[in-house]
């Protein structure tokens, strides 16, 4: 089982899919990566060498390519919406607030921002 990046990658796929359970690398990243590194796209998680794997991981923790992934780039995410919290600017409010920030309309959908639907409930009548 091969780990790369603080995450174990999934043993019966290949290498091309396997680099995508990473956070902040997709196929085309993960085709970038293997094309640079020279490790074969087609090959198992499970026959990757040891050396290859080694390749993938300096190649991704080389700062000249630039490749965010995992923690650093959630803390990115995070550092930005913090920033336009501070700022108060429009998509900052849609975040404090827990609404779609991308224009999407809210009469109806938006459930997954917005959570489960609030009922009303009536006061019962004293008799």
């Amino acid at each position: 089982m091969a780990r790369i990046g603080g995450v174990d990658l999934p043993k019966d796929k290949r290498i091309e899919i396997g680099l995508t359970y990473i956070y902040g690398v997709g196929r085309s990243t993960s085709n970038k990566i293997l094309k640079d590194t020279g490790v074969n796209p087609n090959i198992r998680v499970s026959d990757l060498s040891e050396a290859d794997a080694q390749k993938i991981r300096d190649y991704i923790a080389h700062e000249e390519n630039e490749i965010l992934i995992e923690g650093s780039l959630r803390g990115q995410f995070q550092m930005n919406m913090k920033r336009l919290r501070d700022i108060a600017s429009y998509r900052g409010l849609r975040h404090r607030k827990g609404l779609p920030v991308r224009g999407q309309r809210t009469k109806t959908n938006a459930r997954t921002r917005k959570g489960p639907k609030r009922t009303a409930v009536k006061k019962k009548r004293k008799v």
